[in-house]
């Protein structure tokens, strides 16, 4: 016989008792993922006025359409950081109120909307200006997973500056699911940056990145090993990348010590585990990987354009 609604019931009950540590029963109340999604998109909106939009907006409407979704993007963000700093602090006297600090944060991160374009401007420049099949810098923004991916992470990355917990994450894998790109709040990010294609690249929580760095296809730049668990929170655990450094598809580079140099290249399926310097190239040959300074690339008769 089939199991009845009161049986399906006490079974999950029990399960609840056993496996308790996957429960979020009578603790305080936590971001809602749908919500966040949700302001996630108009934060958007407020970016690229007019793209993600499902009417065109005149010149002559636009105060009117952007104080509007200011307005309410304010107060929905504002209770969501509210609920993530209630659920951080929990077991913590003495905290600060986190309606009073919700309201001050929101109001820090929607005054950091203008500065944020700013940068959103040269990764839609470097992406339009290095990739031949773009048609314009519109389908830039209107197609390009890489587009909303790092204008995801770029506000993220605000709210995770000021230590506002759970949110940053939740809209950084929103996008990742829209994108298949992987980008950590955490991450720091240059200029002028561009994932050509996009799908499987990940980016960790302490990776630098530099000025002018274009990475195509399923790129990693993770950590080298995360056996010690929580023992490496807030350690540098992700590669650096310094300006003008390309790296091609399928490459992974390990290592929080690990720096490559400006100007270098990074050939496909390299695998690195050591810095190499500025002006470097480094490519796969015969299953080893070859470090070459780019000034000797003509003296040996080797072709690196990649």
């Amino acid at each position: 016989m089939p199991l009845t609604v009161d049986q399906l019931t006490e079974r999950l009950l029990a399960s609840y008792d056993r496996a308790g540590g996957i429960n979020h029963v009578d603790g305080k109340n936590l971001p809602s993922k749908h919500a966040i999604a949700e302001i996630t998109l108009d934060l958007l909106r407020l970016l690229f006025p007019g793209f993600f939009d499902e009417r065109p907006i005149h010149s002559s409407e636009i105060e009117a359409v952007t104080g509007t979704l200011l307005h309410s993007v304010l107060g929905r963000l504002q209770n969501e950081i509210r609920k993530s700093l209630e659920y951080a602090a929990t077991g913590e006297p003495g905290s600060a109120d986190p309606q009073k600090t919700a309201h001050v944060l929101t109001r820090k991160f929607l005054g950091n909307l203008s500065r944020v374009r700013e940068l959103l401007q040269t990764d839609t420049e470097a992406a339009f200006g290095g990739d031949p099949a773009a048609f314009s810098k519109d389908e830039v923004i209107v197609a390009y997973p890489f587009t909303e991916a790092i204008a995801v992470q770029r506000l993220a990355h605000e709210l995770y500056l000021d230590n506002v917990p759970l949110i940053p994450r939740i809209m950084t894998e929103w996008a990742h699911t829209r994108t298949g790109i992987d980008f950590h709040p955490g991450a720091r990010i240059g200029t002028h940056f561009f994932v050509d294609h996009g799908t499987g690249t990940v980016v960790g929580e302490t990776a630098i990145i530099g000025n002018h760095v274009k990475l195509y296809q399923g790129v990693g730049l993770v950590a080298r090993s995360l056996a010690a668990g929580q023992g490496l929170r807030g350690q540098k655990r992700h590669p650096t990348l310094e300006d003008r450094v390309t790296v091609y598809a399928g490459a992974t580079i390990i290592g929080g010590d690990t720096v490559i140099g400006a100007g270098s290249t990074i050939g496909a399926s390299v695998f690195l585990t050591s810095s190499v310097p500025p002006n470097s190239l480094v490519v796969l040959e015969a299953n080893n990987v070859r470090v070459i300074p780019k000034q000797s690339r003509e003296s040996d008769g080797l072709d690196y354009q990649i």
